[in-house]
């Protein structure tokens, strides 16, 4: 069932006996990129989910809640709409860090299904999420800034460290520009799991159904943990840093 259909994405229910899960599809193109528009429509959506997830009472509510985002075609996302990035600066980098920031926080588990490639910006709103789950034959997640000579801000960086947790598989994704296909994601921890193409979304779904009763009652408490879990990376997200390396020059 359709419950916001807009421009650049469209939020669904899934299953009509389980109102507290959704199904975030992004549709900004072929390469899907990220732009403004398309973080405006997804803070909607998310707006939209706390307020259906507020009204929910009795065997609705004990339920909890979770929520799935996937795109289609050969891109989960190709990264930021670049030029529009670097002709803007903070107006497009401010509300994509606070995007990260609250969906890395998000008050119910998230649940990335890759379908394609997710490069950059891609990946990170991928790593934003919970879980992920990604298409085994075909698609790659990478942080290729380094090729494109454009360097990390502190609440990008951060939200790659936070994610990807061995040492070599960071340097080899933020300084290599490794391009990590399903099977190496899964291997290096930072993806849960490899399945078919036709298998994806049953995967997420899984996912999603096993892991929407840690929200029974949607009570803060799921929400509040990440807060903590992830302090520093939310502190450096919404800080509104955008120098890289300005740090250094209190050295």
């Amino acid at each position: 069932m359709s419950l916001i259909d807009l421009p650049l994405i469209k939020l669904t229910s899934p299953d009509a006996s389980f109102p507290g899960l959704f199904l975030l599809h992004l549709n900004n193109g072929a390469e899907n990129r990220i732009t403004l528009q398309l973080i405006s429509e997804i803070m909607q959506a998310l707006d939209f989910i706390d307020t259906r997830l507020d009204s929910l009472t009795g065997e609705d509510a004990a339920k909890g809640g979770a929520l799935i985002t996937t795109s289609s075609g050969k891109f989960y996302s190709n990264g930021l709409a670049i030029d529009d990035a670097m002709k803007i600066g903070d107006a497009f980098y401010l509300p994509f860090m606070k995007m990260l920031a609250r969906m890395l926080t998000f008050r119910v588990p998230t649940v990335a299904a890759i379908n394609g490639h997710a490069f950059a910006g891609g990946c990170m709103f991928a790593l934003a999420h919970d879980y992920r789950v990604m298409r085994a034959d075909r698609g790659w997640i990478a942080m290729n800034e380094i090729d494109i000579g454009i360097p990390l801000i502190p609440g990008m960086a951060a939200i790659v460290k936070c994610k990807v947790k061995a040492q070599d598989r960071l340097r080899d994704c933020v300084l290599g520009a490794h391009r990590f296909k399903a099977s190496d994601a899964v291997a290096a921890g930072f993806v849960d799991k490899a399945v078919e193409e036709s298998e994806l979304i049953d995967t997420a779904l899984q996912y999603a159904k096993a892991l929407a009763p840690k929200t029974r009652g949607l009570s803060p408490v799921f929400h509040l943990i990440k807060t903590e879990i992830y302090r520093d990376t939310v502190s450096l997200l919404l800080a509104g840093g955008t120098s890289p390396g300005e740090y250094m020059a209190k050295l």
